[in-house]
């Protein structure tokens, strides 16, 4: 059964070899790859943070929609922890 889940990735950009065009783009791949259908991806832009996360001051907010089963968002987060410029995954399901 397939199932709508709107996915909030924020990522660190500090030692980024390429554009973060290029990195959202990997990501959306890695989503993919572990079985999601993209609906949307909208890049909220670099945001400062309330405090200092890991030594970083900001971050980029990408925010995916896709549909997949139930058990996609588990092998989502294990894939994207190995990314470094993943810096924070959050994920919820859209009724």
């Amino acid at each position: 059964m397939s199932r709508k889940y709107q996915g909030l990735i924020i990522l660190n950009t500090k030692s980024l070899e390429g554009s973060v065009d290029d990195l959202v783009t990997t990501i959306s791949k890695d989503l993919e790859a572990e079985g999601a259908k993209i609906d949307k991806v909208a890049q909220l832009g670099r945001r400062e943070f309330a405090y200092e996360s890991h030594h970083l001051q900001s971050g980029v907010y990408v925010n995916y929609t896709f549909q997949g089963a139930a058990e996609i968002i588990s092998k989502i987060q294990a894939r994207l922890k190995l990314n470094d410029h993943v810096h924070l995954q959050h994920y919820s399901r859209v009724a």
